[in-house]
């Protein structure tokens, strides 16, 4: 069990919590006691003032939101960065309800998603999520999102964007980071005066939609949309059948044509969110206001460039033979469907697959498994695009690893970063060839310049006769080699620590160390 335990100096009052800028992390053992603690040093800028907690965190619909629902136990997720409200927070909120509150910290995976994870550790009927958030469906407790409201400027943000859009009819679409949603309804008064065809993208994060965007054609017409009022409020064309709602990354706008013909204006830093629109709709152009410098521009960030570089990891992919599936999230819907999706597609291709759940990466983990020769990451998608320069192997997405092991889905430019858009029944899913092998037994990779086989036979991945076999060859591709985790090992020069049967001595035993290695029991500590 993980719990934070605030540093606060004494003297401080219930309302006015004065609390040091070192967070406690203890991690406890079964029976209770303490087996390990660290400090997460948290900034003193990021701290709020005791005057806009309630506004900034939303106490008061937060509250309506436990009480209304009767929920007893309540999981509040914070991300690194806003530990320094936590102690505030939790005592307002202990103010107006009833339930047992926890405060969630050193989520498993990345802090925008929602860590269902630990709140089933806790027994928790609900969570709430702060900050930053990728708005990733998630399916097993009820979620309430507060994504604080950043100070921004909007008549700034307004004047910038007449600024870098001089022409009154041109078509854009306004998208923006969550901690700046607030100002989209007063941006949209602003602008909508002068711009008739400036689209509104609104951020939906309820978890009771009635419809799922990703198991239709991408978007819905009509009123087929989901319960968010607020989109309903701020746009009033539902009943004209000439629109079309997309339905994408929690976002929701309206547009009259192909979303290629609008331009795209996004309100936030440079950061993960707008790396990922950029690569999905990588045919628009993008402009930018950054709230904290004031300014806007003219996103400048190659696109033809960064696909190239996703490009060069599908050769990769391709000549892979060992392939390891890296669970990074276990809080998205659907992902153990994906990593089905995956196993089976990396099958028909004639590769072996592992699957390793091992929480946040780094190079030094993926370095423990010299025998995988390309690993493919289920995530969400504003951490699906990882840069792997530092790992020992590439790390590729899920859309990635189905071009290169799916003769059916070819490279056309277009970037999927959504894995739930890839699964049978959803928009872009594209089912493995049922015909049978065509003859085209290797092709050359540009990586190596070295022949690889395409794909194995129809027959051989469907094949359900028993065979005493331990790897079932396929003779008519002569050219490949059996290849698994076991025989790797059996390749190596050292296989793990050796036995030494009858070459030990015989000791009587002694009593060991107790604790973990960071700090045993007996050990000065400095």
């Amino acid at each position: 069990m993980l719990g934070l335990v605030p540093v606060c100096p004494g003297g401080a009052g219930p309302d006015e919590p004065k609390v040091s800028s070192i967070i406690m992390t203890t991690t406890f053992s079964d029976d209770g006691s303490k087996a390990i603690q660290r400090s997460t040093d948290v900034s003193e800028k990021n701290r709020t003032c005791s005057k806009e907690i309630d506004v900034v965190y939303e106490i008061e619909k937060t509250c309506s939101f436990i009480t209304d629902n009767g929920f007893k136990k309540v999981a509040l997720q914070f991300p690194d960065e806003l530990l320094i409200d936590a102690v505030a927070v939790i005592l307002k909120l202990e103010k107006n309800t009833t339930a047992k509150l926890f405060i969630l910290g050193d989520t498993s995976y990345g802090s925008c998603c929602v860590d269902e994870v630990a709140a089933e550790h806790l027994e928790a009927d609900c969570l709430v999520h702060y900050g930053r958030a990728c708005l990733s469906p998630s399916r097993r407790i009820p979620v309430m999102y507060v994504f604080g409201q950043k100070p921004v400027d909007v008549h700034q943000c307004a004047a910038s964007f007449r600024v870098l859009y001089p022409d009154k009819n041109a078509h854009v679409i306004i998208l923006c980071d969550v901690v700046y949603s607030y100002i989209l309804e007063e941006l949209q008064q602003l602008l909508h005066p002068e711009y008739e065809n400036v689209v509104i993208s609104m951020i939906c994060s309820g978890q009771n939609e009635t419809t799922d965007p990703c198991k239709t054609n991408g978007f819905h017409c009509g009123g087929d949309v989901d319960s968010c009022s607020t989109l309903r409020s701020c746009n009033n064309m539902c009943n004209q059948p000439s629109h079309q709602v997309i339905s994408k990354f929690g976002r929701h706008f309206f547009v009259r044509s192909d979303v290629k013909d609008y331009s795209m204006f996004y309100i936030g830093q440079e950061s993960l969110t707008l790396t990922n629109y950029m690569m999905t709709w990588n045919q628009c152009s993008f402009c930018s206001f950054d709230p904290v410098k004031g300014v806007g521009r003219q996103e400048t960030l190659n696109v033809n460039r960064a696909l190239m570089k996703r490009y060069y990891m599908i050769e990769r992919a391709k000549d892979a033979q060992v392939v390891g599936i890296l669970v990074g999230t276990l809080g998205v819907a659907d992902y153990l469907s994906i990593i089905d999706h995956l196993k089976s597609v990396i099958k028909k291709a004639g590769k072996k697959s592992y699957t390793f759940v091992m929480g946040k990466l780094n190079a030094a983990k993926l370095a423990n498994f010299m025998e995988v020769d390309i690993y493919v990451l289920v995530a969400c998608p504003e951490n699906s695009l990882l840069d792997s320069s530092e790992f020992y192997r590439p790390v590729v997405t899920p859309y990635e690893m189905e071009v290169a092991c799916n003769q059916a889905r070819e490279w056309t430019g277009e970037y999927i970063t959504d894995f739930r858009d890839l699964l049978p029944g959803a928009c872009c899913h594209i089912g493995f060839p049922d015909e049978t092998f065509n003859g085209k037994e290797t092709d050359i990779s540009l990586v190596t310049g070295a022949l690889r086989t395409t794909h194995l036979l129809k027959s051989e991945w469907q094949n359900t006769t028993p065979s005493t076999s331990l790897i079932h060859r396929n003779e008519a591709l002569a050219i490949t080699q059996p290849h698994s985790a076991a025989s790797f090992l059996v390749s190596r020069s050292w296989q793990g620590l050796e036995q030494q049967l009858g070459q030990t001595s015989v000791s009587k035993a002694v009593e060991g160390r107790k604790g973990i290695a960071i700090a045993y029991e007996g050990e000065a500590t400095n």
